[in-house]
């Protein structure tokens, strides 16, 4: 089962997440997480967890804040990730947020210095198996750095492509490498 796990201010009816469900059918959940950092990991790790006693084969897809729960959850369970775009620091990109809109809903909330603490509580100071992931990064990105995941993931299989976007333009032709690492 592939979890793919929607970036900040985004959900499981997001455009990458739809994409995702139209191709992997049945074998993909794409949850829609709280915009609080713990509930969203409180979330995803009970996900996982009944997978895995169910003897399913769990396989994490991250975007963005979501690739950066990927990193944590494949180290805490030795899973395979795919990082599209992820976020390296977002306890330092998210710091002067503020108030921030969810894109599905329009609705707002707040980010606050509780939140922060918590996703700096969550980083992976050493990833211990970086050949479980398949980092792919459009040097475009217009949010983040890509070179700060290029020199934190060096050690994955690293896709770069020039131009594109923080959203990460043409993903869907990536759904095969994806499908195949997983499995």
């Amino acid at each position: 089962m592939i979890i793919y796990i929607h970036g900040f201010g985004s959900s499981g009816h997001g455009g990458k997440a739809s994409l995702f469900r139209e191709y992997f059918e049945d074998e993909v959940i794409a949850p829609s997480l709280s915009y609080v950092p713990n509930l969203a990991i409180d979330t995803l790790e009970q996900l996982i967890e009944m997978l895995l006693e169910k003897g399913e084969t769990v396989g994490l897809v991250g975007s963005s804040l979501g690739g950066y729960y990927s990193i944590y959850l494949a180290n805490k369970y030795d899973l395979k990730a795919v990082l599209i775009n992820p976020a390296i620091y977002p306890y330092k990109t998210l710091d002067k947020i503020g108030m921030a809109r969810n894109y599905y809903d329009l609705t707002t909330f707040e980010v606050t210095s509780d939140h922060i603490q918590a996703l700096k509580g969550l980083e992976v100071s050493e990833i211990s198996n970086q050949e479980n992931f398949i980092t792919l990064l459009q040097t475009e990105d217009e949010v983040l750095d890509y070179n700060d995941a290029v020199e934190k993931l060096s050690e994955s299989e690293l896709v770069i492509e020039e131009g594109g976007t923080h959203s990460f333009e043409n993903i869907e032709s990536y759904f095969r490498k994806i499908g195949s690492f997983l499995a």
